[in-house]
């Protein structure tokens, strides 16, 4: 089964995850993009400031999903996976950069990359701008955080927008909640 983490940047997806591996010592750990060696490269690539177009990135980060597909999420399909990220961060961050997409092309070059398996359930942390005023000001910021709080929380009504289209089985989390009652919601959720 896979169980994707779907947020911006600061909302708790890691924290949740790292639990997790408690409860689940078997699941797979894994992440978009740079699960594999090649998303890593394409993680420094996108993440360092490169001089690219969006649809550059956009193309990137589905090689980069394609990539995981193959060698992460397939040969495990039998197992708990559970992904910090996936396709639909992926369609957020790409509608946020460039808000004439459109949503169905985006879907189906990504259905393309995934070979149709969008995964099993979702788990979607939604986070307020006070609240992420506050995480993201203790950090450094990277090419993508760099771009602002309001382009990070347009991303963010779009990862909303697109579960909700989907219909996919999804857990919405509030990213300001205790973090182990969160952790409770998304056992029970797995289950």
């Amino acid at each position: 089964m896979l169980v994707t983490f779907e947020g911006i940047d600061g909302v708790g997806k890691s924290t949740q995850i790292e639990l997790l591996k408690k409860a689940y010592p078997d699941a797979i750990i894994t992440k978009e993009p740079g699960g594999t060696e090649f998303g890593k490269k394409i993680r420094q690539i996108v993440l360092n400031g490169s001089d690219i177009s969006f649809r550059a990135e956009i193309l990137l980060f589905l090689a980069d999903r394609a990539q995981h597909y193959e060698k992460v999420i397939a040969p495990n399909s039998k197992n708990l996976i559970l992904s910090d990220r996936g396709f639909i961060s992926g369609m957020a961050y790409a509608m946020a950069n460039e808000p004439n997409l459109d949503i169905e092309e985006l879907l189906m070059f990504n259905k393309f990359a995934l070979k149709g398996n969008f995964g099993d359930k979702f788990i979607f942390f939604k986070i307020d701008k006070d609240t992420l005023i506050s995480r993201l000001s203790t950090r450094e910021k990277d090419s993508i955080e760099a771009r602002g709080m309001e382009y990070l929380l347009r991303v963010q009504d779009y990862m909303e927008m697109i579960l909700k289209n989907l219909k996919f089985k999804v857990l919405t989390v509030k990213a300001d909640d205790e973090i182990l009652a969160i952790n409770e919601k998304i056992k029970e959720f797995i289950k």
